[in-house]
């Protein structure tokens, strides 16, 4: 969908709500297809250099049925291409997060972007509202009952940098879509695409540094049918409204949204994976999904600024 036609105020935080929720619940499904290709033996960097890969070819494909351009000029593809690096460091850092510190203390961190992303919104003097303010308050407390890392896990500095790091990256990513005037007539299909390029780039050249074939883990047909999904849902359609909402409510908003990453991620591992689903885990989730109904229903002023 390109932002191009005219839409009123209200279609357009209607439209951009719905689209940060989607982003957030398709960008949850995660695990769904992540889990069973690392339990196959497939490296990160494969899994996500196949992610960004196959999401890159079928956008492009969609595009050419469409009939859609691909042309950019070159000052909009510098910017294009830090958005995929961008969104791709959120990605490795996170990972690489995991290797010091509990899963659940990572979240917790990464989930600070919702406050980097008003803060660099009030750097640009774009404010949110007390009722923004509120919710991402809210919504933080929330994740913190979801992913309280367990009495005794062992806490590494290195490990806490790189997660906010990769919550820094992805605040920056929503932000340069949002303000940046200069990719401002882009449509989001060709944003994401070259985003989705430059992403997979990067991953081409760290495993090629890492060194190792493309392919290793990607034995049988259910390892390209998970890397398919991994590449079509959380990825590529994950993006695409991801940068609909930035554009239409603004990226503190879309921010808070995102919420619903997390939850859906706690679902899918509850539901098909058989873990656990506590009290503490249950009340996070209820002050969470509390917290964004509040910022739906109390937008407060210049809902699209920020």
């Amino acid at each position: 969908m390109a932002t191009k036609r005219k839409y009123n105020l209200a279609d357009r935080r209607l439209i951009g709500l719905v689209c940060g929720i989607v982003a957030g619940i398709f960008y949850g499904t995660n695990p769904l297809f992540a889990k069973p290709l690392m339990d196959s033996g497939v490296p990160v960097l494969v899994m996500l250099f196949f992610r960004y890969g196959i999401s890159a070819f079928l956008l492009a494909a969609w595009m050419l049925v469409k009939k859609e351009k691909f042309r950019v000029r070159g000052r909009e593809l510098g910017l294009l291409a830090l958005l995929g690096v961008l969104f791709a460091c959120s990605s490795i850092f996170l990972f690489a997060s995991y290797t010091y510190i509990p899963s659940g203390l990572a979240t917790t961190l990464v989930y600070l972007y919702p406050v980097f992303v008003a803060l660099l919104m009030v750097f640009l003097r774009f404010y949110p509202s007390w009722q923004t303010w509120l919710s991402i308050a809210a919504t933080f407390g929330g994740i913190l009952l979801l992913s309280s890392p367990s009495p005794g896990a062992v806490i590494r500095v290195p490990g806490v940098i790189l997660a906010i790091l990769s919550a820094l990256s992805y605040a920056f990513y929503l932000v340069i879509i949002n303000r940046s005037g200069r990719i401002k007539h882009v449509s989001e299909h060709t944003l994401t695409l070259y985003a989705l390029l430059a992403g997979m780039l990067l991953f081409a050249i760290l495993r090629a540094i890492q060194g190792g074939h493309f392919a290793e883990g990607i034995d049988t047909p259910a390892d390209w049918a998970n890397l398919l999904g991994l590449a079509l849902v959380p990825t590529m359609i994950s993006m695409l409204t991801l940068a609909i909402s930035t554009r239409f409510i603004g990226p503190t908003k879309t921010s808070v949204l995102g919420v619903f990453e997390p939850l859906t991620a706690i679902l899918v591992g509850t539901l098909l994976f058989g873990e656990p689903l506590t009290w503490k885990m249950a009340v996070g989730i209820a002050v969470c999904v509390g917290a964004v109904v509040f910022m739906i229903l109390k937008p407060g002023v210049n809902t699209s600024a920020a």
